[in-house]
């Protein structure tokens, strides 16, 4: 007989997918109440505000990937470190993943106000780096690993791979305009406004709208590159991570380990924020 989720766990369930739906800036409590069935009084009752709820998420999402480390603790060295990195790889099409990862994102953004929300991503900061140190460590005591600095390295990796989701995840998605051109309703596709001037103040001849006369260029050919959305950017990273770090990392004679499987090991369940 299976066992029945707990209260709390309906509680963090209905958040994760509250968070999905309606992001940090805009869930409110009812939204959570409506995603776990429970009455917005009861989520009350055991969370004063919806910051308490949130920093209590947190908790439990960072719980979460304790143990899922934890469950590869035994695996090979080469096999955990691939494991890792492919944590952090986002297939084309993970629109629930991205969502809530989008939602993580602008919860991070309230670490330097609020004191509560730091201390959560400052624990799972050190869960990660801490992570990969103890992967490189294992490592190294096997030969499997190159003696390095285990510290400055698992720094790189981190930020490489963090760096590489958060660009993903906001780049990834087309904008979202009332008219489908990614303008607001009085744009036209080209980025002008009804009466001819551009949407950014300045009129249709490229001068700005008091009068001062054209912008100079940013390009010296008049051509400004934007850079596309790439929803592969992790993989590519990912990829790019096993060339410039692993590889090298790798003691002689030792063999690579693989990002499929890597990928494969630590794939993120859909429901209860395991990310």
């Amino acid at each position: 007989m299976s066992e029945q989720p707990s209260a709390a766990d309906e509680i963090m369930d209905g958040v994760y997918r509250a968070l999905r739906a309606h992001g940090y800036a805009d869930v409110t409590m009812q939204d959570i109440a409506d995603e776990c069935s429970k009455s917005k009084s009861l989520l009350h009752y055991h969370y004063d505000t919806k910051e308490d709820l949130l920093v209590a998420f947190l908790d439990r999402v960072i719980t979460d990937s304790e143990r899922r480390i934890a469950a590869h603790a035994d695996d090979p060295p080469a096999e955990r470190l691939a494991g890792f990195i492919g944590w952090f790889v986002f297939e084309p099409g993970a629109v629930d993943r991205e969502a809530f990862h989008i939602a993580l994102l602008e919860l991070r953004t309230q670490g330097p106000f609020n004191e509560p929300i730091r201390e959560q991503l400052a624990r799972s900061d050190r869960l990660l780096r801490g992570t990969v140190v103890d992967i490189l460590e294992s490592g190294v005591e096997e030969g499997v690993f190159r003696d390095v600095d285990v510290e400055e390295t698992a720094a790189l990796l981190v930020a490489t791979l963090d760096g590489a989701r958060t660009r993903q995840i906001t780049l990834s998605r087309g904008a979202n305009a009332d008219d489908g051109n990614g303008f607001g309703d009085d744009s036209d596709a080209d980025g002008s406004n009804a009466d001819g001037s551009d949407a950014d103040g300045s009129d249709a001849d490229g001068s700005d709208a008091d009068g001062s006369g054209p912008r100079p260029s940013d390009d010296t050919d008049g051509v400004t590159e934007i850079a596309e959305p790439d929803p592969t950017y992790t993989r590519t990273v990912a990829e790019a991570t096993f060339r410039r770090i692993v590889e090298p990392l790798l003691a002689e004679g030792a063999e690579s380990p693989s990002l499929e499987a890597g990928i494969a090991a630590m794939e993120p369940v859909d429901e209860g924020g395991s990310e």
